[in-house]
Parts: C-alpha cells; sequence; structure tokens
C-alpha cells in the first residue's frame, strides 16, 4: 500500500516545498509515498474546457486498483482522528494505493469529483493550492503518527 497525492503545477513558494519535503520525508517511515505533478491549465474564471483537459491529466495518473480521494471545499470534514480511522479503513480495502487529488486555481472537473470514492474539505476557510499540499501531507503524517500511537499528535 502507498500514499499518492497528485497536483496540477508546480509549489511556488520555496518555504512550502522544503515542507512538503519535510513531510514526504517523515511519511515514509511508515509508508511508501509518491507526490505526482501534472501540468496546470491557466483558464480564465471557470473555464470548463480547462478544467476538463486538467481533469483528464489528473485522473490518468490515478493506478486503476487505488482508493481515490478529492479535496474540494464541497467536501466533508473530519477531525484528524476521523481522518486517521479513514486511512486505515482505505488500507484494508486491499487497493494498490490510496490517492489524493488537490486541484489547482480553476478548481476540479466534474470528471474527478464524480470518479472519487470520497470527497474531503480540509476546511471551510480558503487556502492557496500550494498550502493546502502542505496541510495535506501534514495531515496524511499526522494520520499515521495517530495509528503509531506516537506523541507527535499530542
Amino acid at each position: 500500500m502507498r500514499i499518492e497525492i497528485i497536483y496540477p503545477g508546480k509549489t511556488k513558494a520555496e518555504y512550502f516545498q522544503k515542507g512538503i519535503d519535510e513531510y514526504v520525508k517523515r511519511l515514509s517511515r511508515y509508508v511508501k509515498i509518491r507526490i505526482q505533478q501534472v501540468k496546470e491549465y491557466k483558464g480564465k474564471g471557470n473555464d470548463n474546457a480547462f478544467k476538463e483537459k486538467e481533469g483528464r491529466m489528473l485522473l490518468a495518473k490515478v493506478p486503476k486498483s487505488s482508493f481515490l480521494v478529492v479535496l474540494d471545499p464541497s467536501g466533508k470534514q473530519v477531525s484528524s482522528e476521523q481522518f486517521a480511522d479513514s486511512i486505515t479503513q482505505w488500507e484494508e480495502l486491499g487497493k494498490q494505493a490510496v490517492v489524493f487529488i488537490v486541484g489547482g486555481p480553476i478548481g476540479l472537473s466534474r470528471e474527478v469529483l464524480d470518479q472519487a470514492d470520497r470527497i474531503l474539505s480540509l476546511s471551510k476557510m480558503t487556502f492557496t493550492h500550494d498550502m493546502a499540499r502542505l496541510i495535506l501531507l501534514e495531515q496524511v503524517y499526522r494520520a499515521y503518527t495517530i495509528k503509531a500511537g506516537t506523541a507527535y499528535h499530542k
């Protein structure tokens, strides 16, 4: 089992990239992890053609035998403990990977949302996409430390 995080575009701010790298390193003690980037499409406003292109590229990176979790403002919000329990349940499904998709500035296509096994929201607040990536990685790391019973979560 592994964790994969897929998102469009590069992380622009160096300090976010350093944080992402740190949590990937920490997570590798608990689980195999892979980060994948796809081309970011920049449309005007809510351009559906760009959203659909980007969505197809994101979905093309999702392995066939995986559990797909999509981050979207419309998704369900959960506590860190509930998230850790969810990861345990997803791992027990016997899938190859748990894959998280974090959308870019234009949002996610209907096709990506429709293919998701779960849709989660990090918060009612709005974060930059770079920050959302870092927060997701920190929460995945926190989930594994909760599962392992380490002091990180306390």
